[in-house]
């Protein structure tokens, strides 16, 4: 096939035929740093990619901040964004791609239909306040929003291009004296410290484009980008033309100063007040046109003004991107500006327990301190809900949530686990003095203690717990008593760090082989230490659950860590399985239930892999920008988003059926540690939140949420 040929204005005359396993198809636009292309996956799947022009692949510096914009972009990847699929910042041509997500943007749909009927409007604002909450909580700031960033889908806005967005820890900085964005839609701390930009800067920007929605121009217009640049940081906004009901909002998203504006949670609360801020219908209902059905661009277009109502509306078009403050060099391009990454953490995998039908629940919440704070982590265990939480563990009972008792941990902090039931007790660990502490599950009295310090891994298997030394010596205590019951190395894994499920006897470690291309299984009986069966298999293989005495595990991706495939390996028959993802699924956590696999990535994409079938069953984008690891039974997969949702989701449809409300608490914007993990008890499905709430609800019908 002859390279195909970009006829788009100071675009490369010659595009390549492939980026990694992806074929481009044709050219969807350019910017400054590079061409986006349709394109489609071996199976069929529609792809926007983007590569850089090579004029910058060779430098360094480039380079560096397209590694940059890749991570940005898969940690925001989820509801609000065109979720990442696959990258490659070290190839030749570096190129990165994203799903095709049908629509407009919104400079395009203003240009084209002018200004935004009020019902939109507010589900415009109520969109992105949603979409900045999600992208704040995981520690990103975007710094460049803007209606050519914001792309309207069926299903709400989608805020796109994270070219110029970088991790808060990495070594690429803002440069004194430097800036870059869009002056229409900057905030004034932008001009005036960008070393000090913090979220609030996004909230600014969605007040400008909500302006812009609602009248073609923004808050601030004038010809000379430094004129903008002026009325920006002294003047007040322009708001003629703002629906009543929207113009207070808006004019605080426009304060001079950051600590004046809304946060997107008071943006989220003050919606819920006007009349359909979250319908549920079409974003653009009847204006589809086949221009607008073009595939997302994450590459940024000139920004364009639109001819609408409003006493400044000049239908002009801009192309402004700054990048030094003073000088004002404007580019037609799309710059790779910086967002900063403010916090960040790895949720944790979890398990579950047997299902029954019950009858008469209808649910409960109760909180386990007066004034407690974080987020409790619960497991279940005789008949009894463990919640663990800075300062205590707190017994519940799991019929209407009544404290059974509270043991204090003192000055101790808890580790971000809950409690383990393992020889009849209840094992919490401290995460600052490092002491193991084994509770009586009926009073909570301490029966056992032991410094663990000296050890790197904890885990438990079969009434046993696993301690890992520095030197690859593993240790076996008995969880009912704390005596040691052996002591020694496992053959084959230098430090072995353990996995089990539950209902399984044995312990699994893991350890890459030569290069990484294959991984070493080991089955140790934690009763005594000895190797039960090993094996090799290829791939970097993670273990999630078993089936049928079989092991399942997650096949990654060495480079960036993504599960692009699902192994089973039966060790009575020698036999494997792999069932090839069609899309890979960024730092995935994985349940097994019966012969599927159930796998959310860190951008809230869920999905369901046949085991038996050899396929995925199906995909689902869901409304989190981050969930827990997923639990399930056979109706209903359920997992716990950031806010504080409890989401179930059909199994045999890959359907949304539903959530409970969101509880954030005072603390919403906090990044916690990891999510509590939901867990099934006989029909019942307990979880927490970040208010400190601890609630059951009934899993015979999750629409009655």
């Amino acid at each position: 096939m002859a390279p195909q040929r970009n006829t788009g204005a100071g675009a490369e005359a010659e595009l390549p035929e492939y980026a990694g396993h992806y074929r481009l198809e044709s050219c969807l636009g350019s910017g400054g740093m590079g061409v986006v292309h349709l394109a489609s996956s071996t199976s069929g799947l529609r792809l926007a990619v983007k590569v850089v022009h090579a004029e910058f692949a060779g430098d360094p510096e480039f380079r560096g901040r397209f590694r940059q914009e890749v991570a940005a972009a898969r940690r925001v990847s989820g509801a609000f964004t065109a979720p990442v699929v696959d990258a490659d910042p070290e190839a030749e041509r570096p190129w990165m791609a994203t799903l095709f997500i049908p629509g407009p943007t919104l400079a395009e749909h203003v240009k084209r239909n002018g200004a935004m009927p009020p019902a939109q409007l507010r589900r415009l604002m109520a969109g992105l306040a949603e979409a900045l909450r999600d992208i704040h909580r995981v520690g990103v700031v975007h710094r460049d929003l803007k209606p050519s960033n914001v792309l309207l889908a069926d299903d709400g806005p989608k805020v796109i291009d994270f070219g110029i967005s970088r991790p808060k820890d990495s070594e690429l900085r803002t440069e004194t004296g430097k800036l870059i964005g869009t002056p229409p839609f900057m905030a004034p701390e932008q001009f005036r410290r960008p070393r000090e930009v913090g979220p609030a800067a996004d909230i600014f920007a969605l007040g400008s484009v909500m302006v812009h929605a609602a009248t073609g121009r923004g808050p601030f217009d004038s010809d000379s980008p430094y004129v903008v640049a002026y009325q920006v940081v002294h003047d007040e906004p322009d708001l003629a033309g703002v629906p009543g009901n929207l113009a207070p909002l808006v004019l605080r998203c426009l304060a001079k100063e950051p600590e004046d504006r809304p946060t997107p949670d008071e943006l989220m609360r003050e919606l819920r007040s006007v009349a359909a801020s979250y319908d549920t219908q079409a974003f653009i209902p009847a204006q589809r046109t086949g221009r607008s059905e073009k595939p997302e661009v994450t590459e940024p277009e000139p920004e364009s003004g639109a001819k609408a109502s409003g006493p400044r509306a000049k239908g002009r078009r801009h192309k402004w991107t700054v990048l030094a403050a003073g000088a004002l060099v404007l580019t037609a391009g799309g710059a790779f500006a910086s967002v900063q990454l403010l916090d960040g953490s790895e949720p944790a995998p979890h398990g579950s327990s047997p299902r029954s039908a019950p009858a008469g629940f209808s649910g409960w919440h109760t909180k386990t301190a007066p004034k407690s704070s974080g987020t409790p982590q619960c497991s279940y265990g005789a008949r009894k809900l463990f919640c663990s939480q800075p300062g205590q563990i707190t017994a519940l009972d799991p019929v209407d949530g009544t404290v059974l008792w509270r043991h204090a941990v003192a000055e101790r902090g808890v580790s971000g686990v809950p409690p383990v039931l393992s020889g009849g007790l209840v094992h919490v660990m401290s995460d600052k003095d490092k002491r193991l502490e084994a509770l009586d599950p009926s009073s909570g009295r301490t029966r056992w203690t032991r410094d663990v310090s000296a050890y790197d891994s904890l885990r438990y298997a079969d009434g046993t717990v696993l301690l890992t030394g520095a030197d690859g010596t593993v240790t076996g205590v008995d969880s009912a008593s704390g005596d040691m019951k052996w002591r020694h190395r496992i053959p084959g894994q230098p430090v072995p760090y353990f996995t089990s499920f539950d209902g399984d006897p044995l312990a699994y470690a893991t350890s890459a082989v030569g290069n990484g291309s294959r991984t070493r299984v080991t089955a140790v009986d934690p009763a005594t230490g000895d190797v039960r069966w090993e094996a090799r298999l290829n791939g970097a293989l993670t273990p999630v659950g078993t089936s049928d005495g079989a092991v399942v595990f997650m096949v990654g991706d060495q480079n960036y860590g993504d599960a692009k495939a699902v192994l089973r390996y039966d060790p009575r028959s020698r036999a494997s399985r792999r069932v090839v993802l069609p899309v890979r699924l960024e730092q995935a956590q994985a349940t097994v239930r019966g012969g599927l696999v159930y796998l959310m990535a860190a951008g809230g994409s869920l999905a369901a892999v046949d085991l038996d079938a050899g396929g995925q069953r199906w995909r689902l984008e869901t409304a989190v920008s981050r969930g827990s690891a997923p639990v399930a039974d056979d109706r209903y997969v359920y997992f716990t988003a950031a806010d504080g949702r409890l989401v179930a989701v059909d199994t045999r449809k890959g359907r949304l059926v539903g959530q409970t409300a969101p509880r954030l608490g005072t603390k919403s914007g906090q990044v916690m540690a990891s999510l509590p993990v939901p867990v099934i008890v006989n029909g019942r499905i307990y979880t927490s939140a970040p208010d400190g709430t601890v609630f059951g609800m009934p899993g015979t019908d999750p629409s009655g949420w």
